[in-house]
Order: C-alpha cells, then sequence, then structure tokens
C-alpha cells in the first residue's frame, strides 16, 4: 500500500506517482520511524484539506515527537520516587502546582469535546503545546530545583509529585487513541507490565476545583514578567558575561501596577531559576534590557555574589552556613543531613 490518494500529495503539492518518484509508502516510514510516527502525522494533519507528506515534513513530526516522549520520559523518570503515602491535598499544594491543574482541567474539556467531533489535529496541537511549552519549557524547568536538591520532607518536592502523577496519568493516556505503542510502554512503565492495558483506561475524571481563572489570569502576568527577566538573561549568556542563569542577580524594574501586583508575593527567583532578585516598583533607563510588547517592566542585568554552591550550583553569600557541611546551602545542608539520618536508619 502506498499513499497516493488525490487528497494526499508531497511536499511540494504534487500527485504522488512512481514515475516521479515521490511516493511515500506508509510501510517504509513505519519501518524507518515507527507506527507511531505515521499515526502522529495523520492526527496532526487537517483532513479537510489536502494532505502533503515527505521527509522534511516527517522529519519535522519526529522531532515533535522525540520532545512529547522526552517529557513523558522525565515524568516517569521522576515518579520513579514517588509513593503514594507522599500525597499532597489540593489545598495545600502551592500556587504553581495549582495552576498546573487548573490547566489539566482547561484541556480535560478541550480534549473530550474535540475526540467526540475526530479533531485530532486540535487535540495533537494542544498537548503538543501544553506538554513542550507548559511543562518541559516552564514547571519542569522550575521545579527541577525541588525534585532534586529539596529535603526529602519538602512539602513543594511532595506536591511537585503528587501533580506529575496527575500529569502524567491525563497526558499518557489523552494521547493513547493517537499514540498507541508509546502510550502503552509508557504506561507499562509507570504501573508495571502487569497492570491493565492503558487502552482499557478511561479519560481521568478532573475534579471542578482545579480550576482557577483568577489563578490563571495572575500567573499569565507572572510568566509576562518572566518572559522579559529571560530574554535579559539571554543576552547576557550570548554576551559571555554570564554562563547560566545561576549566575544571575537581576534587578527587575516593574511601572506597571498590574504586573507587580500579580508578581509581588512570586518567587521570582525561583521562576526565573536565578540565584537572587531584587523587584522594585520604579523605572528606569539607563543599562536596562525590555520588550516592546511589555511595557513597564525592565531588567538590569546584575551577577550573583557568593560562592556557588556544590549542590544546587546556587550562587549565594550563605554557602558554609553549616560547618557539617562547607560547600553547600543551609538549604542543601538540611536535605543532606536528612538524607544521612534516614540512611543510618535503614542501615
Amino acid at each position: 500500500m502506498v499513499l497516493t490518494h488525490g487528497f494526499v500529495l508531497d511536499e511540494q503539492g504534487r500527485k504522488m506517482s512512481k514515475s516521479t518518484g515521490n511516493v511515500t509508502a506508509p510501510q517504509d516510514v513505519i519501518k524507518q520511524s515507527g507506527a507511531d510516527i505515521l499515526r502522529m502525522w495523520v492526527c496532526a494533519s487537517d483532513y479537510a484539506d489536502d494532505l502533503r507528506i515527505g521527509p522534511e515534513i516527517l522529519k519535522t513530526t519526529v522531532e515533535t515527537y522525540r520532545k512529547l516522549r522526552n517529557t513523558v520520559r522525565w515524568m516517569l523518570g521522576s515518579l520513579a520516587h514517588f509513593h503514594e503515602d507522599e500525597r499532597v491535598k489540593f489545598e495545600k499544594m502551592p500556587e504553581l502546582e495549582r495552576l498546573m491543574l487548573h490547566r489539566l482541567s482547561e484541556l480535560d474539556e478541550l480534549v473530550r469535546k474535540a475526540y467526540a467531533d475526530f479533531d485530532y489535529k486540535r487535540i495533537f496541537a494542544a498537548l503538543s503545546a501544553f506538554m513542550t511549552s507548559d511543562l518541559s519549557a516552564f514547571y519542569f524547568d522550575i521545579r527541577k530545583d525541588a525534585l532534586y536538591c529539596d529535603a526529602y520532607s519538602s512539602a513543594t518536592r511532595k506536591a511537585c509529585l503528587t501533580v506529575l502523577d496527575q500529569l502524567f496519568r491525563c497526558t499518557v493516556v489523552w494521547l493513547a487513541p493517537m499514540l498507541c505503542f508509546t502510550a502503552e510502554e509508557s504506561w507499562a512503565s509507570r504501573y508495571s507490565a502487569a497492570a491493565k492495558s492503558v487502552h482499557l483506561e478511561l479519560f481521568p475524571e478532573v475534579p471542578a476545583a482545579w480550576r482557577d481563572d483568577k489563578l490563571a489570569d495572575k500567573w499569565r502576568k507572572v510568566r509576562t514578567v518572566r518572559r522579559v527577566i529571560t530574554g535579559a538573561l539571554e543576552i547576557e549568556r550570548a554576551q559571555k558575561r554570564i554562563g547560566s542563569s545561576l549566575e544571575a542577580h537581576p534587578i527587575v524594574l516593574i511601572t506597571a501596577e498590574d504586573l507587580f501586583e500579580a508578581v509581588l508575593d512570586v518567587d521570582l527567583a525561583e521562576v526565573c531559576i536565578t540565584s537572587a532578585l531584587t523587584l522594585r516598583n520604579v523605572g528606569s533607563s539607563e543599562g536596562v534590557f525590555s520588550l516592546p510588547d511589555v511595557p513597564g517592566v525592565a531588567v538590569i542585568p546584575n551577577l550573583a555574589e557568593g560562592t556557588k554552591c556544590a549542590r544546587s550550583w546556587k550562587i549565594l553569600t550563605t554557602i558554609g552556613a553549616d560547618p557539617d557541611y562547607p560547600d553547600v546551602s543551609p538549604r542543601d545542608a538540611k536535605a543532606l543531613r536528612e538524607w544521612e539520618t534516614m540512611r543510618k536508619a535503614a542501615e
């Protein structure tokens, strides 16, 4: 079988024919990249219009698949350390965790309706954007510090793992009708090969309490401010003035009152992955970075002061405050002491 139907064209929009040599055979795609790549191409295509396929289009599909698979793999690796008795109740979670659950609530509504309408392109676009932009490039990036460096008993760490459990369950089950093999492999890896198939699972029920439009609006503003800060740090990195964002201590000037109020109670250093951050409700025109589409926010690049923590890599003035752990920050010293206590108790 080859894709030679009238509405399936090559990358230049030409009809496929053996004489032209532009035929893309499904069995060749499956042999080279796997059946899920072909399924992904189908699901990402607009079947109301002419479909195009070819090496470059499939190359883009493979790259998108790789990003989704890496996102699922990271969740699996992190959840290997999660135990049911660590589950945190929704009302006790930090805002960032509740924001991710809100996003699941939004997606649940979209996914259910789109599947009912056979609108696979919409589902795939929404889940792909969520998993690459909201999760990998935002939530995971921020929470790696808590997962890797916080003490085992950390409430933030436990809340994050609780949310990761929900994120994994929802995204994998939602993707299962489209990426059959990948979803099945991921499900078996999480719940063991003896668990029932992901294809026997119903879509998870998403509690109405997860929906919080007010919180989402606040964090849209937080992410807008974050975009300006990360933009300033990218220039510093390109100019070789810093190697990573943890070497920075930016001074953020915000005159837009709505944005200032949104970030006032948020740990921007944590959100922007810097060692420190100073927030000021003033403006300045000297030595600042700003974005044309975000008026009222400017950033003065600045280097962090102190010593690099051997564990978290943050540059802080408190390194060595605990004499038993002279190379790390007090937070990391506490985590190490707790781990040592647990290890000795297990011996």
